[in-house]
């Protein structure tokens, strides 16, 4: 079989693809490539696009090696009989500890501590922080990551909230609220959790911001499109919100204006970027493919 690796995968799990059978990893040419493959992986950054698709002579198969399916246009494979699978356990904790990091970091400060410090500034007195313990968490979709998140801050101390709608996980920690608007006033930290679809894009915009508590934080390591970019700058240089904390943006690399900001948070989409959490996705994948293609 032949199999096209679109984009930067670890070294480990190329090579056991590579046993698989003909492996083309990250090509030039991507277009001419699949047009005689079997199977296409991706991660992220690689958009799998009807014209994309177009070029596809006999490929079967699309696995995206991480959580969603939104950089993949699945009506399109489906029209031309293509299988579609992604890996969405192998990166839960992986993106729920990196979640509880940057909100520590948030309440205490720790950014804007980082760069004074690097710019020879001793500004103790001015950095005093809060703590997490006490503190209400509103989760914007409990699922594997939102409740692995909600457990862990649970064990901080945090006070847990949620809105889901119907099927709901319950696990004894969480409170589910009805509303959006009753999670947006309720909480002092909001975390999204939730898919990127037509519905939730921007679905933090200046209309939900006017909502939250003043002096609420925001964090999201989902999907960029969820926030509106340009009302969270309004938003954290007024002082509406405190702070926030983005692992992912509308357009990546993010070269923005949030970024002339201290009390916003960046890191470059690295969610999933764990020794431990690539391990068990080239695990699923090289499952996925014997299965699927075996």
């Amino acid at each position: 079989m032949r199999i096209v690796i679109a984009d930067q995968m670890e070294d480990g799990v190329v090579e056991s693809i590579k046993r698989l059978g003909a492996v083309d990893y990250k090509p030039e040419d991507l277009a001419g490539s699949i047009s005689g493959a079997d199977a296409l992986v991706v991660r992220s950054a690689t958009k799998v696009t009807k014209d994309l698709l177009s070029h596809a002579d006999r490929l079967r198969l699309v696995v995206r090696a991480g959580v969603g399916l939104d950089n993949i246009d699945v009506s399109a494979c489906e029209a031309k009989g293509i299988k579609v699978m992604n890996t969405p356990g192998a990166s839960t904790n992986a993106v729920a500890e990196l979640t509880i990091g940057l909100i520590i970091c948030l309440l205490r400060n720790v950014g804007k501590a980082h760069f004074q410090m690097r710019n020879k500034t001793w500004d103790k007195k001015g950095l005093t922080g809060k703590e997490t313990a006490g503190k209400t968490l509103g989760i914007v979709g409990y699922g594997r990551i939102g409740s692995s998140v909600g457990r862990k801050a649970a064990a901080l101390g945090m006070r847990i909230i949620a809105y889901n709608p119907p099927p709901r996980h319950e696990d004894g920690i969480v409170a589910y609220v009805e509303t959006m608007d009753e999670l947006l006033s309720q909480s002092d930290v909001i975390t999204l959790h939730t898919t990127l679809t037509p519905e939730t894009r921007h679905m933090i915009d200046k209309k939900a911001i006017s909502k939250m508590r003043g002096g609420a934080y925001i964090i999201n390591a989902a999907r960029g499109g969820l926030v509106d970019e340009d009302a969270l700058y309004q938003a954290c240089k007024s002082g509406k919100v405190a702070g926030a904390a983005l692992d992912v943006y509308e357009s990546e690399p993010y070269t923005g204006k949030l970024l002339g900001l201290d009390n916003v948070i960046f890191t470059p989409h690295l969610g999933a970027s764990t020794v431990e959490a690539q391990a068990r996705i080239g695990g699923e994948l090289i499952a996925i493919l014997e299965k699927e293609l075996g």
